[in-house]
């Protein structure tokens, strides 16, 4: 490595960025992105394309009454002396 933060070479900073990001660090405020204009422009083209993957797929909330079978079917288990999740042997 090549010093501080802000001394990282361009390679340095993007094998780190994976991390950063995937800690729900804002990437855009490390120093290196601060002073490098290529690490910049990367992470804006990234920050798109995450963008635009989030719309292709959205996060949908399942219906009320999946909740309810799921809470129904954990509640059948316990009742029987199953640990919930875990599948009887049947014959």
């Amino acid at each position: 490595m090549t010093g501080g933060p802000s001394k990282l070479s361009c390679a340095e900073f993007q094998a780190q960025m994976p991390e950063l990001i995937g800690l729900g660090k804002d990437a855009a405020t490390h120093p290196h992105v601060q002073s490098c204009e290529l690490c910049r422009a990367l992470l804006a083209d990234l920050e798109t394309i995450a963008e635009a993957a989030r719309e292709l797929f959205p996060s949908v909330e399942p219906p009320d009454e999946v909740w309810e079978h799921i809470d129904s079917a954990i509640k059948r288990e316990q009742a029987d002396g199953i640990e919930p999740g875990l599948t009887p042997h049947r014959q």
